[in-house]
């Protein structure tokens, strides 16, 4: 996205997406790989399966997935042990985000837990939600 253009989406509009990622051309050679990769079947299986968890997770709130989660949620399912703290903190201070922006990471962390299977948001998680906001690591 070229800074001309990404300068004509104001900040609040950018928080409200959740993922905004660059994705670089592929070569065709690696288009044209017949090697293995995780075939689609086992994808729907995992994202079904994490689905299942936010329903379960979020039902008595009248709720049915992670993006849905309000302030009062994040505090209840996306606590974060110290290193997830520092983590963010760090990331929130030097990118100046906003309080929505923040919450955005936070539901994106869970479901990344979500689908590996795991209770608890932990670093790793919290780390790859964090990448996931490319344009606010380019205008912070």
């Amino acid at each position: 996205m070229t800074q001309r253009y990404r300068s004509r989406l104001s900040g609040p509009l950018l928080d409200r997406i959740d993922l905004h990622i660059e994705a670089p051309r592929v070569a065709h050679k690696d288009l044209a790989a017949t090697t293995g990769a995780e075939p689609s079947a086992a994808i729907r299986a995992r994202v079904e399966a994490a689905r299942q968890i936010q329903r379960q997770r979020l039902e008595p709130f009248g709720l049915h997935t992670n993006s849905q989660m309000q302030a009062r949620h994040l505090k209840q399912f996306c606590r974060l042990d110290s290193e997830g703290e520092k983590l963010l903190e760090m990331v929130v201070d030097r990118l100046g985000m906003s309080a929505r922006s923040y919450a955005r990471i936070l539901k994106v962390a869970r479901t990344i837990a979500d689908l590996a299977g795991e209770e608890r948001i932990r670093q790793p998680h919290l780390a790859e939600a964090v990448q996931y906001r490319g344009l606010d690591r380019k205008l912070g």
